[in-house]
C-alpha cells in the first residue's frame, strides 16, 4: 500500500523547525471520546513520524484512561499550536494502539524503535493515522483544510481547500 507525501506535513515540519527553540513546541493536546460519550483532553508529547509516513507517534502509559477510551473509539483529534509562528494544526484520524503483546511483528518493531532503551511493558505506542487536517496561520490569516482518500488499490491521496477564516 503506497502513499503520496502529505501536503500538510511540510507545513508542520516548518512549524516544528521555526519553533524548535521553544521546549513546549513538541507538546500538543489529544482529544478522545469516553465510553460515556464525553470528550476527554490531555497534553502529550510528539515522538516523531512513523518512518517516512505522515503517521504521528505518541508514547503513553498503558494504565491511562486514554487507552480505554481509544479502545472504545479509536478516532481522535490533536490540536497543536505554535506560539512563535501563530500556527494551529488540528489533525483528526484513527489511532492504533501498540503494546508489547501486539501480534503484528512490524508494529512491535515500530514500538521498539520509539524508545531509547527499549520499552517498559506498561508503555504503549500510539500511532495517529491522519485523515483530516485543519491548518490555520494567524499571522497570514491563511486557513487550509486537507482530506485524505484511499483508492481501491490502497493508495492514499490528499485534497486541499483554502478556507476564509
Amino acid at each position: 500500500m503506497g502513499t503520496v507525501t502529505a501536503p500538510w506535513k511540510q507545513l508542520l515540519l516548518n512549524a516544528l523547525e521555526s519553533n524548535a527553540h521553544l521546549k513546549h513546541s513538541s507538546y500538543f493536546q489529544l482529544a478522545t471520546i469516553g465510553s460515556n460519550g464525553r470528550p476527554s483532553n490531555r497534553t502529550v508529547v510528539f515522538r516523531g513520524f512513523q518512518d517516512n509516513s505522515d503517521k504521528i507517534q505518541i508514547n503513553t502509559d498503558g494504565h491511562t484512561r486514554k487507552i480505554e477510551e481509544l479502545k472504545h473509539c479509536p478516532f481522535a483529534e490533536i490540536c497543536w499550536y505554535f506560539t512563535d509562528t501563530w500556527e494551529q494544526f488540528r489533525i483528526n484520524g484513527r489511532i492504533d494502539i501498540i503494546n508489547g503483546s501486539n501480534p503484528d511483528s512490524l508494529k512491535l518493531q515500530q514500538r521498539e524503535k520509539s524508545w531509547f532503551a527499549g520499552p517498559v511493558d506498561a508503555f504503549y505506542l500510539l500511532v495517529l493515522d491522519p485523515d483530516q487536517i485543519d491548518y490555520l496561520n494567524l499571522k497570514s490569516n491563511q486557513r487550509l483544510t486537507f482530506n485524505s482518500r484511499l483508492s481501491a488499490s490502497g493508495e492514499k491521496s490528499w485534497t486541499s481547500e483554502r478556507i476564509n477564516p
